[in-house]
C-alpha cells in the first residue's frame, strides 16, 4: 500500500512540475499579438502576408531546469490572380487584375520543457476568411499532436524510483484539435479559440493512473486609438481559462509610433507585470517581453524573458493594408 501511494505521489509530482494539474497545460506567451496564430488557428493568413516566426521564452531565469518554450511557425494566405471587367465599349475592354483568396494555411512545431517533463509537437491549421463590409471574419481548425516525455536523465541514479524501474511509460503521444473564430478590422480585433477539444487521456505507470488533457479557452480583444503625432494607443487583453476552473487574464497597453516601433506594459493577474518592446525594419519584425514575477518566487529568479522574430513576405497586391498590426 505504501509503495502504491509513493508511485502515485511521484506521478502527481511530475505532472505538477509541468504545470498540468491546477493551471494551464499549454505554453504561455506575452507578445501573443506578434504571433497570435499560436493561440488561435483562425489567424492563419489573416493579414495577407506569408510570415515565418520564431518565438523563444525562458521562464524564471536563474532556476535550474526552469520552463523553456520554443516555437517555429509558418503561415500564409492562399491567393490567386483574379480579373474583372471595369469598362466595356465597342472595340475596347478594360479590366483590373487583382489577387484574392479566402483560405489561410499555417503550421508550427514547438518544444516545451518544464523540469522533468518535455513536450515536442506540431500543429497544422486551416483558416477560412470572409469580408463583411470593412470587417474580416475568420474561422480556423487545427490538428495537433505532441510527444509527452519524462526525462529520466535528470533523475538521481543513486536513488532510483521503483515506478521508473518497473517500466514507467515515459513516452506518450497525444493527438488533439483546436478551433477558433477571429474578427478583425483596421481599429479592433476580437478572437475566441478552444484548444485540446478531444481532452485526450494520458495513462502513466503500471498503476493505471489516468490524466486527461483539459480544454483551454482563449478570448482576446483590443482596440487601436489614433492619438495624433504619428502615434497610436492600443489596449488589449487575453483571457485564458480551463475546465479545471483556472482563469488568468493578461491586460496590455501599447504605444505605437509610425507603425514601426512600439512599447508597452502588461499585467498578468496574480502572477506578473511586464514590459513589451518591439519594432520592424523592412520585412523584419522584432519583439521582446520581460515579466517580473509578483509571487515569492521573485526572490530567486531574474524574471521571464521572451523574444519574437518574424519576417513577412508579400507585395502590395497581397497586403490588406488596413489589417497591418503587430
Amino acid at each position: 500500500m505504501k509503495e502504491r501511494v509513493k508511485k502515485l505521489f511521484i506521478i502527481c509530482y511530475l505532472l505538477l512540475l509541468s504545470g498540468f494539474i491546477y493551471a494551464q497545460q499549454l505554453p504561455l506567451y506575452s507578445q501573443y499579438m506578434m504571433n497570435g496564430f499560436l493561440v488561435n488557428p483562425a489567424m492563419a493568413g489573416s493579414d495577407g502576408y506569408t510570415t515565418a516566426s520564431l518565438t523563444t521564452r525562458d521562464h524564471w531565469l536563474g532556476f535550474e531546469n526552469s520552463p523553456k518554450t520554443y516555437a517555429i511557425s509558418l503561415q500564409s494566405r492562399i491567393l490567386w490572380q483574379k480579373s474583372r471587367v471595369t469598362r466595356k465599349t465597342p472595340g475596347y475592354s478594360g479590366s483590373l487584375s487583382k489577387k484574392s483568396g479566402r483560405v489561410g494555411l499555417g503550421g508550427y512545431i514547438f518544444n516545451d520543457k518544464n523540469a522533468l517533463v518535455n513536450r515536442t509537437g506540431f500543429q497544422f491549421s486551416y483558416a477560412y476568411h470572409l469580408f463583411i463590409r470593412n470587417t474580416q471574419l475568420s474561422f480556423g481548425l487545427a490538428a495537433s499532436a505532441f510527444q509527452f516525455k519524462i526525462d529520466e536523465s535528470k533523475l538521481d541514479p543513486r536513488d532510483p524510483e521503483p515506478l521508473l524501474a518497473e517500466g514507467f511509460d515515459n513516452l506518450i503521444y497525444v493527438p488533439d484539435f483546436t478551433f477558433g473564430v477571429y474578427l478583425l478590422n483596421r481599429r479592433s480585433f476580437l478572437g475566441l479559440s478552444a484548444a485540446q477539444l478531444f481532452q485526450t487521456r494520458i495513462r502513466v505507470g503500471q498503476e493505471n493512473v489516468d490524466y486527461r488533457m483539459k480544454r483551454h479557452y482563449y478570448l482576446m480583444g483590443g482596440y487601436r486609438f489614433d492619438t495624433g503625432n504619428d502615434t497610436e494607443l492600443e489596449p488589449s487583453f487575453l483571457l485564458k481559462g480551463t475546465e479545471l476552473g483556472f482563469i488568468q487574464t493578461d491586460v496590455n497597453l501599447k504605444l505605437i509610433y509610425k507603425e514601426f516601433y512600439w512599447a508597452g506594459i502588461s499585467y498578468r493577474t496574480q502572477t506578473s507585470v511586464g514590459l513589451l518592446l518591439g519594432g520592424k525594419a523592412g520585412k523584419f519584425y522584432f519583439g521582446y517581453a520581460f515579466d517580473y514575477n509578483l509571487s515569492n518566487i521573485r526572490k530567486y529568479t531574474f524574471g521571464s524573458h521572451e523574444i519574437n522574430l518574424a519576417v513577412k513576405f508579400g507585395d502590395n497586391s497581397r497586403r490588406y493594408r488596413w489589417l497591418i498590426r503587430y
